[in-house]
């Protein structure tokens, strides 16, 4: 056992001083219509780290972010309305290069706190520290690769062109009022991969930050009060049904981009009243399969699919959450895996090494726990040395197999550090299995020869998005398309397709008898859309 579970937390004196829980500054505070607020009212949040004291463990409590009412709600809603005006406010009119300098200027004011950022979240939901810097860095890189990315699509877009006997300009407009809402995993990557896209399309956007990561993201709010017109972007914070509900069923929201479950997706759409108005940009759940074939490198299958099922703890939609295994070499793979599994370092995320950590979600690891004996009941055994053990909210990894249709864990996404393993004689028993799941965004191909990938792999495309092949399942690189299949997604992001996502083509068009004055226009290039 690579740590003593009992003892994993620390006495806060042992606690490297680089990474101690500090005093932040924003507490119950708000983004609305460009002033930085703070309720009255507040939730506390306590750390996944525990602390030792004496001989009991104790909670920590980071910080509060404010418990809005549904006028604060509506107040930030009407902010977003007067700020766009119908398309014609400040921001929504201003052209490409003019906002573009207003991202700059937002880059340029964040930099400065990418240290305290990572510390926070570490504390906040336990992802290890260094995973916590490369998020902050990832971002920024996303909003610098999405200027780019504008850029060229502004000047492929600011050419005439001709058709027939018609002249037209076709611009990229936004599409009204955004409402954004990011997952707890990754609550600054993630959030700001709608949000950036939204915000430089020309929309006002509302944020309703998830619950585990709001206090991280509200270190952002300074920044954006100062960088952007003034109702451009509003933070809220609160009970989802109680201050989300009233914005949704207002039917003023034109765009929601949401990374969560399906339930609370349907929840979200249903409440509109104009469904037919909402585009929707989802990310959902997943249950992403790695299928080991009989000719597979077993040594680097194993360490992938580890880093696939493993990294923060399982907790990523793209994680690999089912690994299939030719019943050939299943029991060959099955030593190797466990013996990658059991050697990874599990504890507190400022350790060097670690992978596995606390979760965050309250009541997981009873979940965990429920599905683990679901599995066991019905067949299923821990074959991993140390699985089923855990310590607070730290759970240590735990593989299973043979995981069957009965048992609710080859169903569910666990998003989390259980592993379910199953084997499979040929490709066509998969096929039952691949056409009944609900999820369909990504998979992993592992083998050392085409002719065996091939027929998997041309069933896989029609079933999920993306096909990895002798590699684990992942989001980037952003300049690929992120989406899935079935109840995975809808829509797609990535640098490219999140500015389309959050706009609409519009254009201006003149035929014999309007060509005149389309020309007069452009001379004039006093037009907000019509100028070269």
């Amino acid at each position: 056992m690579p740590f003593d579970l009992e003892n994993a937390f620390y006495a806060e004196e042992d606690i490297p001083e680089k990474f101690r829980l500090k005093k932040f500054a924003l507490n119950r505070q708000y983004l609305l219509n460009g002033e930085i607020l703070t309720y009255d009212k507040g939730t506390e949040v306590y750390s996944p780290l525990r602390i030792k004291e004496r001989s009991k463990i104790k909670l920590v409590m980071v910080g509060e972010y404010p418990e809005l009412s549904r006028k604060e709600a509506l107040d930030s809603l009407k902010a977003a309305l007067d700020s766009y005006k119908g398309g014609t406010g400040e921001w929504a009119k201003m052209r490409v290069g003019d906002r573009i300098s207003c991202v700059q200027d937002f880059i340029s004011k964040i930099k400065n706190i990418r240290e305290e950022f990572a510390l926070l979240e570490m504390w906040e939901i336990a992802k290890p520290y260094p995973s916590c810097l490369d998020e902050f860095d990832r971002t920024v890189r996303y909003i610098e690769d999405t200027i780019t990315s504008l850029q060229n699509l502004d000047k492929k877009s600011s050419g005439i062109i001709s058709v027939e006997n018609f002249v037209a300009q076709v611009r990229r407009t936004p599409l009204g009022i955004v409402l954004c809402m990011g997952p707890f995993n990754y609550p600054l990557n993630e959030t700001f991969a709608m949000l950036i896209p939204a915000l430089i399309m020309g929309n006002s956007v509302i944020v309703k930050p998830p619950r585990y990561g709001a206090l991280c993201l509200s270190l952002f709010m300074p920044a954006f009060a100062c960088s952007f017109p003034k109702g451009t972007i509003n933070f809220i914070n609160g009970d989802g049904e109680g201050i989300i509900g009233p914005i949704i069923k207002s039917g003023e929201v034109n765009a929601l981009g949401f990374i969560g479950s399906t339930q609370v997706a349907k929840l979200l759409i249903n409440q509109h009243p104009h469904g037919n108005r909402l585009r929707t940009i989802l990310g959902l759940e997943a249950k992403n399969p790695a299928f080991i074939l009989s000719d597979a490198d077993l040594e680097k299958a194993s360490k992938e699919c580890v880093k696939g099922a493993l990294e923060f703890n399982g907790q990523r939609c793209t994680a690999l959450k089912h690994i299939w295994v030719d019943e050939k070499i299943t029991e060959k793979f099955l030593q190797i895996f466990c013996n990658e599994v059991d050697s990874l370092k599990c504890g507190m995320p400022w350790e060097e090494g670690v992978t596995v950590t606390p979760l965050p979600e309250k009541n997981k690891v009873e979940w965990l726990g429920e599905l683990v004996e679901d599995a066991v009941t019905k067949g299923a055994r821990i074959i991993n040395k140390n699985g089923g053990k855990s310590s607070g909210n730290l759970y240590y990894p735990t593989v299973l197999y043979p995981v069957t249709s009965d048992m609710k864990i080859y169903h569910v996404e666990q998003f989390g550090p259980v592993i379910p393993v199953s084997s499979f004689a040929d490709i066509d028993e998969l096929k039952d299995y691949l056409f009944t799941s609900d999820y369909g965004q990504q998979a992993s191909i592992f083998s050392t020869s085409a002719a065996k990938a091939i027929p998997l792999l041309d069933i896989l495309v029609h079933q999920v998005s993306r096909v990895n092949l002798n590699s684990q399942c992942r989001r980037g690189p952003d300049e690929f398309p992120f989406t899935g299949r079935k109840d995975s997604a809808e829509g797609t992001l990535s640098v490219y397709d999140a500015l389309r996502a959050f706009s609409i083509r519009s254009l201006a068009v003149a035929n014999e008898d309007g060509r005149a004055l389309f020309f007069d226009a452009l001379k004039e290039n006093t037009s907000d859309f019509l100028w070269i």
